[in-house]
């Protein structure tokens, strides 16, 4: 991990740029954190959109994070922002878009097509970043997860043992083999749905909800499309991960 620039966001927040062989990412540390108070660590998801047009959500939920104690960072995900094209995601999200334009269903096989390399190429870079995150000796488990694609989450809610808990944004498709694995996943959950997200399979998202074998999950649905979420609902989320990762 090479850290490339670093800011102090309202003189509280550390604000890190770094990059992690061609990933870039983003760690932000509260105040207190420290060798001797290390803080707890969220992994902030960020949508696929490319970091620079994301940062200003993500920005806003690490100060939120900070307030609360918590070290929050995010990585790019393959082929979006500066990193290298990615021409078979590129063609199916092409796919998507006209099936969607010709008020189309959209079929298992673009879905397949979209997601599931992203999730193959995303999740063991998280587990990378992880590695280099938690090396550092402001930081410290147990670790959470917050944000989209759900696929990625899900997955890396079955194969990380360092994540204790995580907030999953119900608010992308979601292919069929990761019904099974959902049922996979045990640590505590809190997924947001927006009811009325313009992008969303609704269905697909609350037999998502029921496949997860989680003892202790909730769902937190409110009105509205893909970018309403209430702050209250932000709230929530905060509240779960101060009660799980303390």
């Amino acid at each position: 991990m090479h850290f490339t620039a670093e800011q102090r966001l309202d003189e509280a927040v550390l604000e890190r740029e770094f990059t992690l062989g061609e990933i870039p990412g983003i760690l932000w540390t509260p105040p207190s954190a420290s060798a001797s108070t290390p803080a707890p660590l969220i992994l902030l998801s960020p949508p696929p959109l490319g970091l620079p047009k994301s940062y200003p959500r993500l920005v806003a939920r690490a100060r939120h994070s900070a307030a609360e104690g918590f070290a929050t960072a995010t990585i790019e995900l393959p082929g979006q922002g500066d990193r290298p094209r990615w021409p078979a995601a590129e063609q199916a999200l092409a796919d998507l878009r006209r099936a969607v334009e010709a008020g189309e269903p959209v079929s298992d096989e673009i879905i397949d097509a979209l997601i599931l390399p992203l999730v193959e190429k995303a999740v063991p870079e998280w587990q990378t970043a992880l590695d280099a995150l938690l090396s550092l000796p402001e930081l410290r488990g147990p670790v959470g997860y917050s944000g989209g694609v759900i696929s990625i989450g899900t997955r890396l809610a079955v194969v990380e043992p360092r994540i204790s808990a995580a907030v999953l944004f119900a608010g992308s498709f979601v292919p069929r083999a990761m019904f099974e694995e959902a049922r996979q996943v045990t640590i505590p959950l809190h997924v947001l749905l927006q009811w009325d997200d313009e992008g969303n399979d609704r269905q697909a998202a609350l037999d998502l909800f029921d496949a997860f074998g989680s003892k202790e999950k909730t769902l937190h649905a409110n009105m509205g499309g893909h970018t309403g979420v209430p702050q209250f609902a932000g709230d929530a989320a905060a509240q779960f991960f101060t009660r799980h990762l303390r």
